[in-house]
């Protein structure tokens, strides 16, 4: 059986359809059952369980963007930066190995050389830095707690989309702005993310760090030129002059922009689709939100 955190989330119900489909037994644990952020708690309910693996996907991202973070610090603190350490002791304790959902939101810009960022790489975007918003700082301690910690695999998700229209995809972001930021980005098709993530424990492969990106990087409008084609949306995308507009006019704290590399992800045998047929593909096959009545 395997135990997810966070299951009600955009991440986590990618990752119930995904064991759904896969005919694999899980257990969503909800803090209204079980608080799972008490060390005490779920190290009994693991023991009780013994479940083969465990999956983070819980954590703090604030609605509906990371603005809401920067007024809301304690908690953002708690599920980015806290959590995590507590959910590695309880898994310490009982021998249950996990992955954790982390962000590549660590990040700004690129390497020196102009390539993407590497796993081994320092983030450039975290407190120590001095220069992020808070929620990629609490993202960046969230892996510094994790420093060590054995049996465990680190996923990095970046501005993750898909093929249904929703509040929290890239993608019906984009649709539904009033303007645009032009940016350079390494992006994450959500349900590969969450295949790839597992197949990383269905296929055995070393614990570790993984930037789990589609492979190549896009601009914002070049992302807006393929929603055009697609004919899902065929508006007039207005964008700003540049960054500092955005910041006074749209924005409370900055955003992360970064290429990242995933190469060690491919190595390890787990391949991703190339990031603009990735986005066709989902466009391809897009489901318009269902209105409530």
């Amino acid at each position: 059986m395997i135990y997810l955190l966070g299951g009600s989330g955009y991440v986590g119900q990618a990752y119930q359809a995904l064991l759904t489909h896969k005919n694999i037994p899980f257990r969503n644990l909800r803090r209204a059952e079980v608080d799972y952020t008490d060390v005490t708690t779920l190290r009994k309910t693991l023991t009780e369980d013994q479940p083969e693996f465990l999956i983070n996907a819980a954590g703090y991202t604030g609605k509906p963007n990371v603005d809401a973070c920067e007024q809301d610090k304690a908690e953002c603190l708690f599920g980015n930066a806290v959590l995590p350490g507590r959910i590695a002791e309880a898994c310490a304790d009982v021998g249950i190995p996990w992955g954790h959902v982390s962000s590549g939101c660590i990040y700004t810009g690129s390497r020196p050389d102009g390539g993407g960022f590497r796993e081994d790489d320092e983030p450039n975007f975290s407190f120590r830095t001095n220069n992020c918003s808070f929620y990629s700082g609490t993202k960046a301690l969230g892996e510094e707690t994790l420093q060590g910690v054995d049996n465990v695999f680190i996923w990095r998700l970046r501005i993750p989309f898909d093929h249904r229209e929703g509040p929290r995809n890239y993608l019906t972001k984009l649709m539904r702005y009033q303007r645009l930021l032009e940016a350079e980005n390494s992006i994450s098709q959500l349900h590969e993310f969450v295949a790839g993530t597992f197949a990383c424990w269905e296929k055995r492969i070393p614990f570790g760090t993984y930037n789990v990106t589609n492979p190549g990087h896009v601009t914002t409008r070049d992302v807006v030129e393929l929603i055009k084609a697609s004919g899902v949306c065929t508006k007039d995308f207005d964008f700003f002059d540049d960054e500092d507009e955005f910041m006074q006019i749209a924005a409370k704290t900055p955003r992360s922009n970064c290429v990242m590399d995933s190469t060690k992800l491919a190595n390890a045998g787990i391949k991703m689709t190339e990031v603009h047929d990735a986005i066709r593909q989902s466009l391809a096959n897009w489901q318009p939100e269902q209105a409530t009545v």
